[in-house]
C-alpha cells in the first residue's frame, strides 16, 4: 500500500505525518492486499481565522473496484484524520465484502447450472 500525504495551506509536521500514517495503517491493514494507493489531502480551509475548518480528504484506490473517497472537517486536524480513516476502513471493508459475496453467489449459480 502506497501512502501519499499532502498538506495544503500549512506545513506538514513530522508528528502529524506519523499520526496520519499510523492511523491509515491501523484502519486499512486488513485490506492491504486490495489497496493500490492512499492519497490523504490535509487542508486548513479558513486559514488563521480558525473554526471547524481542518479538512482531511482521503482517496483509497482499490484494485478492480471504484475508489473510496471520504472527507471529514473538524476544528482539530487530528480528530479529522481519526474520523476519516475510521470511516474509510469501514467503507473499504464493506465494499470488499460485497465483492466477495457477489463472486460467491455467481460461483454458486454456475455450479448449480452445471449440475442440473
Amino acid at each position: 500500500m502506497q501512502i501519499n500525504i499532502q498538506a495544503r495551506q500549512f506545513s506538514l509536521t513530522s508528528a502529524l505525518r506519523s499520526h496520519a500514517e499510523r492511523r491509515l495503517r491501523f484502519a486499512l491493514t486488513c485490506c492491504d492486499d486490495h489497496i493500490q494507493q492512499v492519497v490523504m489531502r490535509l487542508s486548513d480551509i479558513n486559514g488563521p481565522r480558525g473554526g471547524a475548518d481542518k479538512r482531511c480528504h482521503l482517496q483509497v484506490v482499490l484494485t478492480g473496484l471504484p475508489d473510496v473517497v471520504v472527507e471529514d472537517t473538524e476544528a482539530d486536524l487530528y480528530v479529522a484524520i481519526d474520523r476519516a480513516t475510521g470511516r474509510a476502513g469501514r467503507t473499504v471493508g464493506r465494499r470488499l465484502a460485497r465483492q466477495r459475496d457477489t463472486a460467491r453467489a455467481s460461483g454458486l449459480r454456475d455450479t448449480v447450472a452445471i449440475t442440473e
